[in-house]
């Protein structure tokens, strides 16, 4: 394996110390073999914001570990992984119809690190890395922030065993939790039983209620007859899908959950077969199939005719782990960014000081930071839902889909972005942004895509939960908080609150108006990320640390919100500065992001 850093480079991303430069020394650097958590002060001043004191010192060791393995070694096995694909083997050497996917080792080394080193699939359910308990979501989400930034293709199968393993101890019986749920959270390797959730049909897929997956009875238990069309992870252990049963209603009223195994209890294979592995744009490391069950024995999981309930009961963790880990592959776009920029010299001066590569580093780093506070928030909402409070169920409600849709299609951008800050490498495989382009599209389509989860929005979180009211009334309070930032600006975002919502209502209120459901959730992303932005610089600078989150709060509101009129010359020495601050590495205080978010505006 390749475990070394090119010879002419002295630090990664900074250029050879050697002031003459010939060939290769002119080639931009990149953010190989950095420590991602070192390099990231918004993560850690977030991650002192929401986690208690006894979380950070634990997990602030483990973070920094991971962090180095994300820039190190775990992302020369994805790069490997990611060119050499799993194999579906049909038949052993004897002629025996014994299915198996043969994955590349540098897989198995990164399953090493994520399922059994860091326990990152079991992490809410038992203790792991000498934490007493299963633990917040923030820091799990953060361990998948880290993650990411090297590895999506795994991310899939770890986050999917944990939900599964999520709905077979709460739903399941005794004989289902001891026998597949118990194993699903283990970190030993021999015991260890991957899971995962195959909900797409050929006829469903975000239209899950017109899927066709039968089941029939077989005394105490179930056979399946049909396919599933898109099984991620489809050489797991145990699965959690759903079919239906003759006779039972049709549409998602009929359908019930059920957990189906690899093998029996007589260690032969259950009745299905891979037909075949997808050939995919993005996440290439992981196996996603097709399935036909042919009898295969099923165990109903929970109660006749709830299966569409029990598995939304783990949307919210998913959607909230798709934000996360699109903020990770934005910031991976970032250091690959930033690394290049500092490094390359254009035309007689530093990329990083050239004026439109300035303004296209902000656009990778600005929605980077949008999707890591929003993502961070919806981290620490998801605490306060589990522990009983019925506000934070109904901001969860809303802002989970809202993250979910507008995070997703922001990663499409900001990598695409990144590739032409490196230019005609950006294309070339032997460098992470192809990769990380490739992989921003899979996520837009997982849990919904940018149509259903805006019409999640404004049909059932707006127009039939009215979740929007606690959204205004949280916003509004965070804003209150934020006494360090200039009335004139706090004023500014209060009104833009109010007419997000509203323009949110309006669309939820008016089916003819669906048409722009998508447009109403983006906006209330938008304001959502610039109030978090603008509460968390007033919090971290208050305290005397780096306020830039202000700044870019400003920059969301002036890019996304509010924008000028096109073809306008804004006067725009505010954001002049503002760039010379959130480029550079030095702090800036909370009275000079102050002035720069208050300044020409009334």
């Amino acid at each position: 394996m390749d475990t070394h850093m090119d010879a002419h480079r002295d630090t990664p991303g900074e250029p050879p110390r050697s002031s003459a430069r010939h060939g290769s020394d002119h080639i931009g650097g990149d953010s190989r073999d950095q420590n991602f958590f070192q390099a990231d002060a918004d993560l850690r001043d977030l991650l002192r914001l929401y986690l208690s004191a006894e979380e950070q010192v634990h997990f602030w060791p483990h973070f920094d570990r991971l962090g180095a393995l994300a820039g190190g070694d775990l992302d020369r096995w994805a790069d490997q992984a990611d060119k050499h694909p799993p194999v579906l083997h049909n038949r052993d050497r004897f002629g025996r119809d014994e299915q198996w996917i043969e994955h590349h080792p540098a897989y198995h080394e990164m399953e090493r690190i994520g399922f059994h080193e860091f326990g990152l699939h079991a992490a809410p359910h038992r203790p792991i890395l000498g934490w007493p308990t299963g633990v917040s979501p923030l820091v799990k989400f953060t361990l998948h922030y880290l993650f990411s930034q090297a590895e999506f293709g795994l991310m899939c199968p770890l986050a999917v065993t944990e939900l599964a393993a999520m709905l077979v101890l709460r739903y399941g019986s005794e004989e289902l939790r001891e026998k597949y749920g118990r194993r699903m959270i283990s970190l030993d390797p021999v015991e260890l039983m991957q899971g995962a959730q195959f909900m797409t049909e050929k006829a469903g897929g975000s239209d899950v209620g017109a899927n066709e997956l039968r089941a029939v009875p077989d005394g105490a238990h179930w056979r399946l007859h049909g396919e599933k069309w898109f099984c991620s992870n489809a050489g797991c252990d145990v699965a959690v899908l759903l079919a239906r049963i003759e006779g039972d209603p049709p549409g998602t009223a009929g359908l019930t959950a059920f957990v189906v195994p690899r093998d029996l209890d007589d260690g032969s294979r259950n009745a299905y077969r891979i037909v075949r592995l997808k050939d995919k744009m993005g996440s290439k490391s992981l196996a996603s199939g097709e399935i036909t069950y042919d009898g295969a024995r099923a165990y109903m999981l929970g109660d006749r005719r709830q299966g569409i309930k029990i598995l939304l009961d783990q949307v919210n963790m998913s959607r909230l782990s798709h934000g996360m880990r699109a903020a990770a592959t934005m910031r991976r776009a970032w250091h690959e960014s930033l690394a290049f920029a500092r490094s390359r010299t254009l035309f007689g001066k530093p990329a990083l000081r050239q004026p439109l590569m300035r303004r296209q580093l902000l656009q990778v780093l600005i929605p980077a930071e949008q999707a890591l506070s929003t993502s961070c928030y919806g981290a620490d909402v998801l605490r306060r839902s589990e522990e009983g409070s019925n506000t934070a169920a109904q901001l969860l409600r809303i802002i989970t889909p809202v993250i979910k849709m507008r995070s997703n299609r922001d990663n499409v951008q900001a990598t695409t972005k990144a590739i032409e800050v490196r230019g005609g490498n950006g294309v070339i495989e032997d460098w992470v942004n192809s990769r990380l382009l490739r992989d921003s599209f899979i996520p837009v389509l997982w849990e919904g895509t940018s149509i259903i989860n805006s019409i999640d929005v404004v049909r059932r979180a707006i127009a039939r939960s009215q979740a929007q009211g606690a959204l205004r009334a949280e916003l509004h309070r965070l804003l209150a908080e934020a006494e360090g930032v200039p009335t004139v600006y706090r004023d500014r975002l209060a009104a833009l609150c109010d007419r997000t919502i509203d323009y949110a209502e309006s669309v939820a209120a008016h089916p003819d108006s669906e048409k722009y459901a998508r447009l109403a959730t983006s906006a209330l992303y938008h304001i959502l990320s610039a109030v978090l932005l603008a509460w968390e610089g007033n919090r971290i600078g208050r305290d005397g640390g780096d306020a830039r989150r202000l700044l870019m709060s400003r920059f969301v509101v002036e890019h996304r919100l509010d924008p000028q009129p096109a073809l306008s010359m804004p006067a725009d020495a505010w954001e002049d500065e503002a760039g010379e601050w959130l480029l550079g590495e030095a702090p800036v205080s909370l009275a000079r992001a102050a002035a720069l978010v208050a300044s020409g505006t009334t």
